[in-house]
């Protein structure tokens, strides 16, 4: 066994929790006693049919054990009505786009994430899907946990038995494609260390506000892998934990739309092993201080373009369709400079 092997495997053991570790009751009093505020946000586009329930669940859990101060719904430029039933159900709404509108907004869950780091209070976040169906409430619990333990955990991923449901109807545990065909070659390839992470690419996950605002952020769905890499080449691997939640079903993408997860996943993997040196395990040096001037782009710096083929009327014909490459400077740089403009706006930047 290599030494990134034996370090992955250590962390495994020592950094894995299930959800059931972490009763709300003792979760609360925790909370209670650090004097923290908690914040869950749910990135959103299109999803007035699942919503609500999220929503819904998330907030009882909030009146009945005080562990949440604010339910925060990221609307991003969706055409249905999502904004509607999400506040209906409970939640405070923002669109992505009308958030600091000078500084310009970008279509996917990253930029939602970002711009969520400029409306929310809390000093720990909660990340949720929007179109979770199989799930419960102890998502939330089980994330919060390690972060409420220990000082010294930042970033909680949480991990699952992933329910895919067939054309057919039927249910399986076939869930994870790109984590499987993409992100966990990655990571076997160039970050060994991080192997022991069942999911990179959860969308359940928990951090610490100062974390985040450190960070640079991808706009598309590459947020997930980017914030565990430069989490761990800025803070090394215990400051990353997992908690085993259990089953999650959502609805899941045609491959073509997963192939353009694909592409945005190996640019932010190639970004980072280049800006670090790496070929294999990530460095120790903080690298997060050199993302976001070298990860910050602006759209004419760089094009993408993902290149597919699909039939139309009888032919294969060829498509191109662009692959999201800004990353979104830390959120610390920009936070006061926006505090007193969005303060004349008569917005709230917390």
């Amino acid at each position: 066994m290599s030494e990134a092997d034996s370090l992955a495997s250590a962390w495994l053991r020592r950094r894995t929790s299930r959800w059931q570790d972490w009763p709300e009751r003792r979760l609360a009093a925790r909370k209670t006693e650090l004097g923290v505020s908690v914040s869950v946000v749910i990135p959103a586009r299109d999803e007035e049919r699942t919503v609500a329930q999220v929503v819904s669940a998330i907030t009882r859990l909030a009146a009945d054990t005080g562990l949440i101060d604010e339910v925060v719904v990221m609307d991003s430029d969706s055409t249905d009505a999502t904004a509607q039933v999400a506040a209906e159900a409970g939640a405070t709404v923002h669109r992505a786009n009308e958030v600091a509108p000078d500084l310009g907004t970008f279509p996917g869950k990253g930029e939602a994430l970002w711009k969520s780091l400029l409306v929310t209070k809390g000093d720990l976040l909660v990340f949720v899907d929007a179109d979770l169906t199989h799930w419960g409430p102890h998502f939330v619990t089980g994330l919060l946990g390690p972060l409420l333990a220990d000082p010294q955990v930042l970033l909680v991923k949480g991990f699952y038995e992933r329910l895919y449901t067939a054309g057919d109807g039927s249910v399986t545990a076939d869930g994870g494609r790109v984590t499987e065909l993409v992100a966990r070659p990655l990571l076997s390839l160039w970050w060994p260390e991080l192997t022991g992470v069942v999911q990179p690419l959860a969308g359940e996950w928990a951090a610490r506000r100062d974390l985040m605002e450190s960070l640079s952020i991808p706009v598309g769905y590459g947020i997930e892998l980017a914030v565990l890499i430069d989490t761990a080449a800025a803070h090394g691997l215990d400051a990353i934990a997992q908690v085993d939640l259990g089953r999650r079903g959502h609805k899941h993408q045609a491959s073509h739309d997963l192939a353009l997860m694909a592409a945005e996943l190996l640019l932010v993997a190639e970004r980072r092993r280049t800006a670090t040196g790496q070929t294999g395990a990530t460095g120790q040096t903080g690298a997060t201080g050199q993302i976001g001037t070298q990860r910050g782009q602006s759209p004419g710096q760089q094009r993408v373009e993902l290149r597919q083929f699909v039939r139309t009327d009888g032919e294969m014909r060829q498509r191109s369709r662009p692959v999201p490459v800004v990353e979104r400077p830390p959120a610390r740089s920009i936070r006061i400079a926006l505090t007193s403009t969005f303060s004349h706006n008569g917005n709230n930047i917390p």
